[in-house]
């Protein structure tokens, strides 16, 4: 396949602004439908075709494809902030910094990947999905990333890059739990012994879910948000809490499952409830190790400066196309830093070599020159 045009600065900034100037926040279905809006006007002015938009439990997911994908480009256009953000912190460039709510995790990586797809000569084989409820676990979306991920020879996840630039090339897996106390409720001042205080057991709980971590094996168990009580005057009758775990292997996922399964109320009469569980798998380094050597030889070939890897704690989308057998390379994104952050922002010097890296692993990939590095990185569920 003939190189890749360049991408167009101007042009990239100018769909970056657009995108990060809706506001996207995850919980907020009408807010992500509008997102939707906005990123397929934007697709489809650099791709020239309308997406294929799939509404799944009121979430919006936009996807393109040309011709039967053989390598499928994923990101995800919800963001972590409240809508009312932009007024705090609005899109700027000041000393080559960009700044705005999201546009490091992950929506300059949208705009990069319509960049790169339309710098190719043919796009024949591309497969692109842009979801929208990555941030909070891909609830409605798995099945359909997994779907998507199956029939294809490689992933190219444009999730913000490691510190530096470096490459994705392992995730920890992640566990979502809530943990609710049921007690009794009675007057806290005239006679809370009658009572069963759903805090206090509650207090025993967290301190025994945090104890299961395992910092040697890198396993974090951290109990988040926490809730339990009603007035000031009365005994608990309820509590729970939130818990998130990591883990790089699926073996320290399944031991906390059990362990977290496994727990006994500490006070007589109070009852616990588990719901949740393992939410993505670890993405390993086998399944992305020989798409970082591709892309390694597509910076050298382009004149880039030599890519770094990094192993990650926290998850993508990219841990469901890996565990679905796919090889998956991460981080592919924008580099900067800040993600979730008040001092999220983007490179601009580094879009256009990253774009160009993008466009030029998916031309690789789309010849079929590398079956021997896809075959080494897919495993089976």
């Amino acid at each position: 396949m003939p190189t890749p045009a360049a991408p167009d600065l101007d042009l990239l900034l100018t769909d970056i602004r657009e995108l990060v100037e809706c506001e996207s926040p995850s919980q907020d279905l009408a807010a992500v439908a509008a997102s939707a809006d906005v990123v397929a006007r934007v697709g489809a002015r650099r791709l020239g075709v309308e997406p294929e938009r799939i509404v799944i439990d009121g979430v919006s997911h936009l996807r393109w494809r040309f011709g039967t994908p053989r390598v499928l480009v994923l990101g995800h256009h919800d963001t972590v902030w409240p809508l009312g953000t932009l007024a705090t912190t609005p899109y700027s460039i000041g000393d080559g910094i960009l700044r705005g709510p999201g546009c490091f995790d992950m929506l300059a990586g949208v705009a990069m990947a319509f960049h790169a797809i339309a710098t190719l000569p043919d796009r024949d084989g591309v497969g692109l999905l842009i979801t929208g409820d990555e941030e909070v676990g891909s609830i409605s979306s798995r099945a359909l990333i997994e779907d998507e991920a199956r029939p294809v020879g490689a992933v190219l996840v444009l999730e913000a890059a490691a510190e530096g630039g470096a490459l994705k090339t392992a995730r920890k897996g992640t566990s979502m739990y809530e943990m609710a106390v049921t007690g009794r409720a009675a007057h806290a001042g005239l006679e809370p012994e009658k009572g069963v205080n759903a805090s206090v057991e509650l207090a025993h709980q967290i301190l025994a879910l945090a104890a299961l971590g395992d910092a040697s094996a890198g396993t974090s168990v951290v109990p988040t948000v926490l809730a339990g009580g009603t007035t000031l005057n009365t005994v608990p009758a309820r509590a729970q809490v939130a818990v998130d775990v990591r883990a790089w292997t699926a073996a320290e996922q399944e031991r906390v499952d059990a362990a977290i399964r496994a727990l006994a109320p500490a006070l007589p009469g109070a009852e616990l409830t588990v719901t949740g569980g393992v939410n993505r798998a670890p993405l390993e380094e086998r399944a992305s190790l020989g798409l970082f050597e591709a892309a390694q030889a597509v910076a050298a070939r382009l004149g880039l400066a030599p890519l770094a890897r990094a192993a990650v704690g926290g998850a993508s989308d990219g841990n469901f196309t890996a565990g679905a057998g796919t090889p998956t390379l991460d981080g592919l994104g924008a580099v900067g830093g800040g993600a979730h952050a008040a001092d999220e922002h983007v490179l601009v010097g580094a879009l256009v070599d990253r774009t160009a890296l993008v466009a030029g692993l998916l031309g690789e990939l789309l010849t079929d020159r590398l079956p021997e590095r896809q075959a080494a990185g897919r495993r089976r569920p």
